[in-house]
């Protein structure tokens, strides 16, 4: 959908907020973006990573043709040479012995024909999704409770709500634009109350009206206490529970063991029994509440457990179905919800229509026109993994994600692919973790070259428009899979040509026997008789559209009034009784335990301006700046015991490997737990995976895996010396014993540590930066340094470094422009000083989306004398993008104030 003015609307690439974007082609090859105002999701709102999604829109480092065993080669070669592989396998040992591992990043037209082929005709189950680490906790927990995997709520609650409860989720920097939603609907309704449950304090606390520092893993015992309480006060909605749910008595019965005893509930939540009550009066006593959660909730061995407990409290209330109330999870992908829905996942079948179902499986078998439906559930993502590793699983089909960076104990992973016999990748990006293990590679389209649809969390579905042509070869991932199909020879199920014919079968499978006793809530009848051309100008829907007449379209109304679609307002419920079904479910303690080797938690998550593997917010220069290498938390009573300082370089390690990070000592973590990002990985760092630590435990119901929990250690590391290398094309570093890389304006940033001292690593780095002609620049200090280089044609840097025994006290950050700036004397002065001159002075980035720096906002309060973030905002601009830098810069002023007032 164009606009008159050239603006294309589509989705954003990243999280399942799911926020309109409108695009427009520049004429170098790149996008301008901005927020779509009529999208229901964000109206106009865009987060940094969002608002940066043009400057990832590369050709650099693209996958641009098929290949085999290394060799390039045509797509029929290719095409032919996988179904050939697949089919050779399954004959020799049988379906199960092929496996797909797709995502969450593929189009929900991409999911379903990957799903069709693997369930349908290949007929087996061993499809799964790397959804699996972030919401299949959810899905069971959804299941357990509702007979159907469905978010009741919407978006609009969040601001009907007088309580919000965030639990498990940092919503300020994994889903800015609901937090800001949240935000201002504090600021325009103060009575409404925010609730922060996480052991960490988060950007999320800026608006807490309560932070509950839990011990990780015991939300279970939290929500039991809460459900007792509520019993124990004459709180519940006894009419509610007897007219629309079963199992009550059995689920307070289990709440009440686990809070029979407030001092050991409290032992339990390290939370006293004052802050226990405060929360449990406050949920009482508030009618209108909705609780978000998130991977906090999800990534546990006992994830299933912690959802049902938190939706026993809301059906025991009947806080559900109405607006201003429910749970929500919120998801972290763009199309996790998609994917859900057409039966990504290794234990559904298709359409929310599940295994052990006979009639709902000959529905399938007899749509699909199939006689080798799979019958049973196959391999959830960790086992599927482990049966590679074994053999069992003879050839993998890998879609739009990167296992060897994401899963748990990185090295069974990656020695799983490498044993594998056949390891097919498809993907846009040449060099992942992954593909170093393909032997067929195979050219995706990235995001904004694919048409097709994505699910938000609210399930709300959007057009995900093609916005530039695709570079090299680049094919659609459904055709892909398609022409795979065909040429295994079921070429009948797999003749589409456009995708809006696959939304078409796909909005057709929802209605299937969806009436009477086995009526689903996910239901697209509405939407499946639509014209190609109604397709493309498709506007944002919100599930269910079970007849056309529901469609909404841009010109009915004001996106603001939206119809906004509740499920389970009627208390009527997806299960056989059509009642919702309480869980018993007691508190467990981690499958872990920490000792006297590991003595600390590791707790694991995302940082503001990056995303997963960075295979592209990695690509974005101004999304590097405000955090450009891995780090680890830690509170200063273990930093003290351990002896690190702040910003030297630790490993830590766990019985499944070991991380290289920065050290970072803050009180926002407590005592004996430890915080490290998931982002980094071999590609961008020497050993900053995260994954390469983390337990490979998941929950037996969802086998979603425990990245909250992962007893550690921690010890400091010593260097002799520190670099910063600056170069305008990559460059393998990986003969220097620390490094991480950085992606800058026009090229690439390095940091580098060396257990050889100053003068020896010097001759070292100088191999990096030789060019013919050019002006070099250089500075050497005493015997041990600094040094300094630079090496300048017409007036533009070709490369530099810089060389002391330690950098961290130095002001670096300048050096991320300098491949973008003309090369004058005042530049050439602070490359051979250190110091740093007029515009390069802004100082470390702290507002990513109007790429505002430290140094500028803290000349700014002194100078002007700002007392308020709101006068730092208008005065610099810092902080009006998203608003996720705002607690930041908040600290910089507390920071400020403290040393002027002496």
């Amino acid at each position: 959908m164009t606009n008159s003015n050239g603006w294309i609307k589509s989705t954003c690439a990243y999280c399942g907020v799911g926020c309109g974007i409108e695009a427009k082609p520049t004429s170098d090859g790149r996008l301008e973006i901005r927020g779509d105002a009529e999208h229901p999701a964000n109206y106009g709102r865009l987060c940094s990573k969002g608002l940066a999604l043009g400057e990832t829109v590369t050709h650099q480092g693209r996958m641009l043709s098929p290949s085999i065993n290394g060799e390039e080669c045509d797509w029929d070669q290719a095409l032919g040479f996988v179904a050939e592989q697949f089919n050779s396998i399954i004959r020799e040992y049988g379906p199960d012995a092929v496996a797909f591992y797709v995502s969450g990043q593929l189009l929900t037209e991409d999911y379903y024909v990957a799903n069709k082929l693997m369930k349908g005709f290949i007929g087996s189950s061993n499809i799964d999704t790397n959804s699996r680490l972030c919401m299949s906790s959810s899905v069971a927990g959804h299941k357990r409770a509702f007979g159907a995997d469905c978010v009741p709520g919407c978006y609009e609650d969040l601001e009907m709500a007088d309580l919000i409860i965030l639990t498990g989720s940092n919503l300020a920097w994994c889903h800015p634009v609901l937090f800001q939603r949240i935000k201002t609907a504090k600021a325009e309704r103060p009575n409404l109350q925010v609730v922060v449950i996480d052991p960490r304090v988060t950007s999320s606390c800026e608006i807490a009206d309560l932070h509950l520092a839990i011990l990780p893993g015991s939300d279970v015992a939290l929500f039991n206490g809460l459900l007792a309480y509520l019993a124990e006060h004459g709180q519940l909605d006894p009419d509610y529970i007897t007219a629309h749910t079963e199992g009550f008595e059995l689920a307070l019965a289990g709440a009440r063991q686990d809070a029979e005893d407030n001092n050991t509930l409290s032992c339990i939540t390290g939370l006293s029994p004052q802050q226990l009550t405060d929360f449990y009066q406050l949920f009482s006593n508030t009618e209108k509440v909705v609780t978000v959660y998130s991977q906090g909730v999800n990534q546990s061995t006992h994830g299933t457990d912690k959802v049902n407990s938190l939706l026993n409290c809301h059906l025991a209330t009947g806080r559900i179905g109405n607006p201003g109330s429910g749970p929500f999870s919120v998801t972290g992908q763009p199309n996790a919800m998609g994917g859900r829905e057409v039966g990504g996942l290794a234990n559904t079948l298709a359409a929310h229509m599940e295994f052990g179902n006979e009639t709902q499986h000959q529905r399938i078998s007899d749509f699909w026109q199939t006689d080798t439906l799979s019958n049973a559930p196959g391999m959830k993502a960790i086992d599927m993994f482990d049966a590679i590793d074994s053999g069992k699983v003879k050839a993998v089909w890998v879609m739009a994600t990167n296992p060897a960076v994401s899963l748990p104990d990185s090295e069974k992973i990656n020695r799983a692919l490498e044993k594998c016999p056949l390891v097919v990748v498809s993907d846009c990006i040449a060099d992942t973790d992954t593909t170093r293990h393909a032997n067929v590679l195979l050219p995706a389209q990235g995001w904004s070259e694919k048409s097709g649809t994505v699910t938000n969390s609210e399930r709300r579905i959007s057009r995900q428009r093609r916005l530039l042509p695709t570079p090299g070869e680049g094919k659609p991932d459904w055709w892909i899979i398609s022409e795979v199909a065909k040429k295994m020879g079921f070429g009948h199920a797999f003749y589409y040509q456009h995708e809006a014919d696959i939304f078409h079968e796909y909005c057709k499978m929802t209605g299937l026997g969806n009436h009477g006793s086995d009526q689903r809530p996910l239901n697209l009848s509405g939407l499946s008789d639509l014209t190609p051309a109604q397709y493309h100008q498709l506007s944002p829907q919100q599930w269910p559209v079970a007849d056309k007449s529901e469609l909404h379209h841009h010109s009915q109304e004001l996106p603001q009034h939206l119809p906004h679609k509740r499920l389970f307002t009627d208390g009527v419920f997806a299960t056989p009784s059509g009642k919702a079904r309480f869980v018993a479910v007691r508190y467990q303690p981690p499958a872990s335990h920490t000792r006297k080797d590991y003595p600390l938690v590791l707790n694991t998550g995302r940082i503001r301006d990056q995303w997963h593997t960075m295979t592209r917010t990695g690509l974005s220069a101004r999304l590097g700046e405000h955090t450009p290498e891995p780090y680890v938390s830690i509170h200063p009573t273990d930093a003290k015991r351990y002896r690190l300082n702040d910003s030297q370089i630790a490993a830590v390690t766990s019985e499944y490997g070991k991380a290289t990070v920065r050290v970072d000592i803050t009180q926002n973590v407590k005592p004996g737990e430890l915080f490290i990002p998931i982002h980094w990985n071999d590609t961008t760092s020497s050993a900053g995976k995260v994954c390469s630590l983390i337990t490979p435990d998941t929950d037996t119901l969802s086998g979603q895996p425990e990245f909250k929990f992962t007893p550690a250690s921690v010890a400091p590391l010593s260097f002799r010396s520190e670099a910063i290398l600056l170069l305008n094309t990559p460059r393998d570093i990986s003969e220097f014993d620390y490094w991480v890389q950085q992606k800058v304006s026009n090229g690439y940033l390095y940091r580098i540590a060396s257990i050889l001292p100053p003068e020896q690593l010097m001759p070292r780095l100088a191999r990096y930066c030789q060019y013919e002609n050019g002006k070099e620049l250089s500075y050497s200090g005493a015997e041990n340094g600094p040094y300094r280089y630079a090496n300048i044609q017409q007036q533009r840097l070709r490369s530099c470094y810089l060389i002391a025994s330690d950098l961290q006290q130095q002001d670096v950050d300048w050096l991320n422009h300098l491949l973008d700036e003309p090369i004058d004397s005042s530049v050439e002065r602070s490359l051979i000083s250190g110091r740093v001159e007029g515009k390069l002075a802004g100082g470390k980035t702290v507002c990513a989306c109007k790429q505002v720096g430290k140094n500028t906002i803290c000349q700014a309060i002194k100078e002007q004398g700002l007392s308020s973030v709101e006068a730092i905002s208008r005065n610099t601009q810092a902080g009006t993008g998203c608003g996720s830098c705002i607690s930041e810069i908040q600290q910089l002023l507390d920071e400020q104030i403290l040393i002027s007032s002496g």
